[in-house]
């Protein structure tokens, strides 16, 4: 597990809880004492728990910490393979234009995309868009804007602007936070922007989310549950976590 990793899930897990001692997070995550002294001071320092004698209790409110993409595509990785292969059954007819976000989830799923369906997929991701400019079924288009470091993706003003000039048949959305009720959420004002035209100008809306984003409220939303059609994510998922999807609208679908 890379400490980045690590450290989200040790906030996470003093948050669920409320406190938790050093000895008892160091036995979860397998590793020393020291390790986990050292991330609860990173923690600490940007807010997310609150260090205690022997352990460490949880702060007042608990933004969420946005990691790189490649941070991100190291992690649950067989349970985002699974999604993605899901993903593929809500892909429009052959020829319809598809909206691709960012993320290391939507990532596995262009790689996916079958030879023998050709597309027209509009993306702002740039590793995506490099991916997919030598496959031959596809008509690739870039949307402009600033190319942000953490996400590799285009936002800003232009990325928006370009979007509102689209209608698209189905979306493939990524999100780093989702509850019933924050809705989805990141942690970024110019990639909630991006992501909430996105969703506008698609006739269909598909949520690809691991079970490790439930629960999680960023700072942003820029969607609430009930404007989603699809969210794919997989078995890890929690009972009660299921029923509140299912009651706030989307079909559920678990891989």
């Amino acid at each position: 597990m890379y400490a980045e990793e690590r450290q989200q899930a040790i906030a996470e897990l003093v948050t669920d809880r409320g406190r938790l001692a050093v000895l008892a997070l160091a036995e979860t995550f397998g590793v020393t004492t020291e390790t986990v002294r050292r991330d609860l001071s990173a923690l600490e320092r940007i807010g997310l728990v609150r260090r205690v004698h022997g352990g460490a209790v949880a702060a007042n409110a608990l933004p969420h910490v946005e990691f790189r993409l490649s941070d991100r595509d190291a992690a649950n990785t067989a349970a985002k393979d699974r999604i993605a292969k899901a993903a593929l059954d809500e892909l429009p007819a052959s020829g319809s234009t598809v909206l691709i976000d960012a993320g290391s989830t939507t990532a596995r799923l262009i790689s996916r995309l079958p030879r023998d369906h050709p597309l027209v997929v509009v993306t702002h991701a740039v590793p995506l868009a490099a991916r997919l400019a030598t496959a031959p079924q596809i008509e690739l288009h870039l949307l402009p804007g600033r190319v942000r470091f953490t996400t590799q993706a285009a936002v800003g003003p232009l990325t928006v602007k370009a979007i509102e000039a689209l209608r698209v048949d189905t979306v493939f959305l990524g999100t780093n936070g989702l509850t019933s009720g924050h809705g989805l959420s990141t942690p970024d004002r110019d990639e909630a922007a991006t992501k909430r035209a996105m969703l506008e100008v698609a006739r269909r809306v598909v949520v690809l989310a691991d079970a490790s984003k439930f629960g999680v409220e960023a700072a942003i939303r820029f969607a609430r549950l009930d404007e989603v059609d699809v969210v794919i994510s997989d078995t890890g998922l929690a009972a009660e976590q299921r029923e509140e999807i299912a009651t706030a609208g989307p079909h559920l679908v678990l891989a």
